[in-house]
């Protein structure tokens, strides 16, 4: 289908602009020209781009843009960006930066190819490769040694170097979140008239304070929100048994059971099978004690459990594996899946949507 075909094109475009955790003003310029061009108002505050039709209240989507990646702290010295930002923000205690999570992305990246920029201009800085990554016990953080970028400074962010896979059905990339924020760009090309939220550092946790602190000005006496993410699965078959994940909470506050029963029924109505995460989660647990986990963390269940009841609302997510990879996929039968939720809740008609 045309209008699909249009999305793709966005999505390779938006996956090669870098966008890493702390940094993302570059890629709030590229969103704001792609948002205008779509005939949106787009107002940028702290952390948070805020792109509206002229019926903002008929519907709130949100979508963090930041991306994993790494930052320049001192002479060829690099460092995991979201962990540095974290403690910046006071958002990732040393404590909460797991020996396992350090060991999974220490092995994750070797031989990536990597991207310096200008952290306001996105201005290019140059290119490289990471030849090594090790645990700095004084610091508590992953150090990456880099090959090509000795010249850059400190304080230059270091995006992962991209692009969109296509293969048997699937989109393969860095995915998390450019994929469900070039949806909501794509949604003002449908004729979307609502809101869209566009929020940095939801990766260290920071993204619900930019985003509440909008709806403590600007919102109503209370708000109903969509937050539109992926979601991982360990594998293909996992992913395949849901086309669209929900939640009824996570590990900060219970979702509105409402939003979350209105989605829900509406998955029903158009056919779309669907999932709940938390429930998975816990089932998983139950199968294996050992190996259990907590129900995760989201950007809505912060700012739910912190605005008093001013806003609320559910999640929507696109089933992936490979979570926090180069080669986070999602199925095309999904993203279609997806979008048809997403554009009948933001009142588009047509919701057919197929390629």
């Amino acid at each position: 289908m045309e209008h699909f075909n249009e999305f793709i094109d966005l999505l390779k475009s938006l996956i090669r602009e870098p966008s890493v955790v702390g940094a993302e003003h570059a890629f709030f310029r590229v969103l704001q020209r792609e948002l205008e061009e779509r005939g949106a108002k787009v107002t940028w505050y702290e952390g948070l781009l805020v792109a509206q039709g002229n019926e903002p209240n008929s519907a709130m989507f949100s979508s963090h843009i930041d991306r994993h990646g790494l930052v320049c702290t001192g002479p060829n010295e690099f460092q995991f960006a979201a962990f540095v930002a974290g403690k910046t923000n006071n958002n990732y205690p040393e404590s909460s930066i797991s020996n396992e999570l350090k060991m999974t992305l220490m092995n994750r990246f070797e031989n990536t190819q990597v991207l310096a920029y200008e952290p306001w201009s996105g201005a290019y800085r140059g290119t490289g490769k990471i030849n090594n990554a090790y645990i700095c016990e004084f610091r508590n953080n992953l150090i990456f040694e880099l090959e090509g970028l000795e010249h850059v400074v400190a304080g230059t962010p270091v995006g992962f170097r991209d692009k969109l896979k296509i293969n048997n059905g699937l989109l393969s990339g860095q995915l998390d979140n450019v994929l469900t924020a070039a949806i909501l760009v794509h949604l003002f090309s449908l004729g979307y008239q609502g809101t869209a939220f566009f929020t940095a550092e939801e990766e260290c946790g920071a993204s619900w304070r930019y985003l509440l602190e909008w709806f403590r000005r600007f919102g109503g006496s209370t708000n109903e929100l969509y937050v539109l993410d992926t979601s991982p699965y360990k594998n293909r078959f996992e992913a395949d048994k849901q086309l669209v994940v929900l939640r009824n909470r996570d590990e900060f506050a219970e979702f509105n059971a409402l939003t979350t029963q209105k989605v829900a029924q509406l998955c029903e109505k158009l056919e779309i099978p669907y999932g709940y995460k938390d429930l998975y989660i816990l089932e998983q647990n139950q199968l294996s004690p050992e190996n259990s986990s907590n129900i995760g963390r989201t950007e809505l269940g912060r700012i739910t459990a912190n605005s008093q009841g001013l806003v609320h609302g559910t999640t929507i997510q696109i089933p992936t594996t490979g979570y926090h990879t180069m080669n986070e996929t999602a199925s095309i039968a999904s993203v279609e899946a997806f979008m048809q939720v997403i554009m009948t809740l933001a009142n588009l008609r047509d919701t057919h949507y197929s390629h």
